[in-house]
């Protein structure tokens, strides 16, 4: 539901010509979108606790709201690759509930071919998908180590 809401404000944002396009490059309009992505993200994790949801599920709802936390800021000065960071992000939350090592490898191929596209279609530099791929990682795993 949260990356929904984030492609919603883009595309009325660049419907509306106060977004510069749907890869954001101009940083101030990074904030617009990532504000209403973690105000998304905040209010599925309440209503996900209300409910009183398996822990699993609320973790991961938490994980998603460490992702912005994480690389928002960082996106604001150098726009690291939220595309690798939520891909491996997600890899650990399957290798924290799965078995592990399949995960890990299987993500870890996914990554760098999502990271090799971000580089190949010129979005990214190789510093920045894999400062994207490390700050998703950790803050998954920081979450879930937390939490589960």
């Amino acid at each position: 539901m949260p990356a929904a809401v984030i492609a919603a404000v883009i595309a009325a944002g660049v419907r509306s010509g106060r977004l510069d396009s749907i890869h954001l490059v101009e940083r101030k309009s990074r904030k617009g979108p990532m504000a209403a992505g973690f105000a998304a993200v905040v209010v599925g994790l309440a209503v996900l606790v209300l409910l009183d949801a398996p822990q699993v599920v609320v973790a991961s709802a938490a994980v998603m709201l460490a992702w912005v936390l994480v690389m928002g800021p960082i996106t604001l000065v150098w726009k690291v690759s939220f595309h690798t960071g939520v891909s491996a992000g997600t890899a650990v939350v399957l290798a924290f509930v799965l078995p592990a090592l399949p995960m890990l490898v299987v993500g870890a191929v996914l990554v760098a071919v999502i990271g090799w596209a971000r580089v190949q279609v010129s979005h990214h530099s190789p510093a920045q998908a894999l400062a994207g791929a490390a700050a998703g990682a950790a803050a998954s795993w920081a979450t879930l180590a937390v939490m589960l």
